[in-house]
C-alpha cells in the first residue's frame, strides 16, 4: 500500500468519505448488493411513512427486531484506522453516507462526522426536531405496539435517518460540499458511488484539484478518473496505508 502512504504523506487535508462497504467488516449488511439489505426487505418510502400509521408500525418493528443489522455492531479496523486519520490532523473531516454511528463511537469527533443520511441510533420528530432515545420508543413499542406522536408538538416520530423520498439535509450537504473544495484528497472508502448527489462530490473534489483515492470492494463508476484505485479489504488497506506513514 505504499503509494496510499505516499499520498496521505503528501496530503495536507484528508476527506474521507465513506459508505457502506466500511462497516461490512462489522458485520453490517450494505444495501445494494446481491444479497444485500433491500434483496431482503423493500424499503419503506418517506411518504409512505407520514402517510400511513400501518407503514411507521412496519418501520419501528423492522428497527427494533434489528432486521437492520444495526444493532451491537462494533468499529472495525477501518473506522479505527480513519479514527487515526483525524487524530493525526491528516484528515479534517469525515463524510458518511452510513447511519451506523460506528465513526463516532471509534472515536471520531462527532463535529467532525458529516451525516449526509442521518443517524440511526436516536430519533426526531419530524415537525419540531425534538430528540428522542429509542430505549423509551422501544418500551412504548412493545407496550402499545405502536410510537404515539411527539409529547412536545404531536408531530410524527422516526428515526433521524433520511429515508427514501425524503429531502437530503441542508447543513450536512453544505458542510460537505465546502470540506470537498478545501481538501486536497478526497479518500472515498466502501462507496458504491452511484447514490446521488451524495456521489457527486468526489467528482467536484477532482475537479477542484485533489487528488481521488477509491478503495472499494468492487468498480465504481469514478475508478477511471481516480489517481489510485484499491479492490481490497478497508481494514487491512487502510491499517498498512498508516503503517507506512508511521
Amino acid at each position: 500500500m505504499t503509494d496510499l502512504s505516499h499520498l496521505l504523506g503528501a496530503s495536507r487535508r484528508v476527506l474521507v468519505f465513506s459508505g457502506a462497504g466500511i462497516s461490512t467488516e462489522s458485520g453490517i449488511p450494505d444495501f445494494r448488493s446481491p444479497g444485500g439489505l433491500w434483496s431482503k426487505i423493500q424499503p419503506i418510502y418517506f411518504q409512505e411513512f407520514v402517510a400511513s400509521e400501518h407503514t411507521r408500525r412496519e418501520a419501528w418493528r423492522r428497527r427494533f427486531s434489528n432486521a437492520d443489522g444495526w444493532v451491537g455492531a462494533k468499529p472495525n479496523r477501518g473506522h479505527y484506522a480513519v479514527a487515526e486519520l483525524v487524530r493525526s490532523g491528516r484528515a479534517n473531516a469525515v463524510v458518511t453516507q452510513n447511519v451506523d454511528n460506528l465513526h463516532q463511537v471509534s472515536g471520531v469527533p462527532e463535529e467532525q462526522v458529516i451525516e449526509l443520511h442521518g443517524n440511526s441510533t436516536y430519533a426526531k420528530c419530524l415537525k419540531c426536531q425534538t430528540r428522542v432515545e429509542l430505549a423509551e420508543l422501544e418500551l412504548e413499542f412493545q407496550q402499545t405496539n405502536s410510537v404515539g406522536p411527539c409529547k412536545r408538538c404531536g408531530g410524527i416520530i422516526k428515526t433521524a435517518t433520511v429515508s427514501f423520498g425524503q429531502q437530503m439535509p441542508e447543513l450536512p450537504m453544505r458542510r460537505a460540499q465546502q470540506e470537498t473544495l478545501a481538501c486536497d484528497l478526497f479518500l472515498v472508502l466502501g462507496s458504491s458511488l452511484s447514490v446521488f448527489p451524495a456521489a457527486d462530490f468526489p467528482v467536484r473534489a477532482k475537479q477542484n484539484g485533489a487528488k481521488l483515492v477509491i478503495v472499494n470492494r468492487d468498480p465504481t463508476p469514478l475508478d477511471e478518473i481516480a489517481d489510485l484505485v484499491i479492490h481490497d479489504g478497508i481494514g487491512d488497506t487502510m491499517e498498512a496505508a498508516l503503517a507506512g506513514l508511521r
